[in-house]
């Protein structure tokens, strides 16, 4: 059961247009996720990201290794 609170976050880069998604890094310590959210909807769910996986899709994502749709 988790007992700490997830604090969201949007990125500096997100340019407040209301496209973006919110990370709560602080859990990654002692829970070893990150959850993700949409920040259009911050009462629905959240998505929750190995500390791992998180950081391979920040490095994809740098990388530029997604296809823009």
């Amino acid at each position: 059961m988790m007992t700490e609170s997830p604090r969201w976050f949007t990125s500096s880069y997100s340019g407040h247009g209301g496209s973006c998604v919110e990370v709560a890094t602080n859990l990654a310590i002692t829970h070893g996720t990150i959850p993700v959210r949409d920040s259009k909807v911050p009462a629905g769910p959240e998505l929750r990201l190995s500390a791992y996986a998180f950081t391979a899709f920040v490095a994809g994502v740098k990388s530029d290794e997604f296809d823009l749709v």
